[in-house]
């Protein structure tokens, strides 16, 4: 890269968000941190970024959200959702709304500088013998960010289409997903 990316980092995890953004850093980058959508809405309006990573889950509102006015404003923008809660729905949603990729935590910094600059990694492909089927757990979990993608976020409509509680609704959410 002949100039200095400029990217924006938005995570509501303090100590996540320092630790990534001194890593990027050292990697040459010049980072714009924020730790919620307000804030980031305001770096947005005052910089142009050539990047940014967003985490899906900000604080309870939708990083997708942040992602479509981010885009609307600044279309060459390449972003990255990074999140912990990590499903097919989200991810797939992601990439409709115009992220340029989906990962999921941990993540390192050179697989991140890697997916937005579009550097290839020494990651071998999966062999066709190794796929596993996933789990009745991940496949609940699956299917419940679906039916929340589509009420847009609400609990309440949410355990409502799934004949669930609130209650309970809000402590699988809670949980992170199981890997398969």
């Amino acid at each position: 890269m002949n100039q200095t990316p400029n990217v924006l980092l938005v995570d509501d995890d303090d100590v996540f968000l320092n630790i990534l953004a001194r890593t990027l850093e050292l990697e040459k980058w010049q980072v714009t941190p924020a730790l919620d959508a307000q804030q980031a809405l305001q770096k947005i309006a005052e910089h142009c970024f050539d990047y940014a990573i967003l985490d899906l889950n900000l604080d309870g509102q939708s990083g997708l959200n942040l992602m479509q006015q981010l885009l609307s404003q600044q279309p060459n923008c390449k972003i990255l959702i990074l999140t912990g809660y990590a499903s097919v729905a989200t991810a797939v949603e992601a990439m409709r709304l115009g992220a340029k990729d989906y990962l999921c935590k941990p993540a390192t910094a050179q697989q991140i500088i890697a997916v937005l600059t579009d550097e290839k990694t020494e990651e071998p492909e999966p062999e066709a013998e190794d796929f596993q089927p996933m789990s009745v757990k991940r496949l609940e979990w699956e299917h419940i960010q679906k039916v929340l993608l589509e009420n847009e976020g609400n609990i309440s409509l949410t355990a409502e289409a799934l004949n669930m509680h609130r209650r309970t609704l809000q402590r699988k959410l809670q949980k992170r997903p199981v890997e398969k």
